[in-house]
């Protein structure tokens, strides 16, 4: 299976991006629940908990990266991810392949 690269999005609800660096580990995990998004993967940093959620949106999503909705049935509930860049236009990441359904 390719990779799956994500945007994270949202940082800026909460502890800002200006921390975040390549190859930190990041926690993804599905919010079905979410009353705003019934996809919504939220991304957490241990040490912080929340730091945002994964892009759902095209307005959002950047590069080559899935939207939550195309990983949510990818992933299981509880999925690690690496930060891979780190840009003016928003951080990507990339599933890790144990994580993967």
């Amino acid at each position: 299976m390719a990779k799956l690269y994500f945007t994270i999005t949202g940082t800026n609800f909460r502890y800002g991006d200006s921390f975040l660096e390549k190859d930190m580990k990041v926690r993804l995990i599905k919010e079905p629940d979410n009353e705003f998004d019934k996809e919504a993967i939220r991304v957490e940093l241990e040490g912080l908990g929340k730091i945002g959620y994964v892009a759902n949106s095209t307005r959002t999503v950047i590069g080559e990266c899935h939207s939550a909705g195309y990983i949510l049935d990818k992933i299981k509930d509880d999925a690690e991810g690496k930060i891979m860049y780190v840009t003016d236009n928003g951080i990507v990441g990339v599933v890790s392949k144990k994580s993967l359904v």
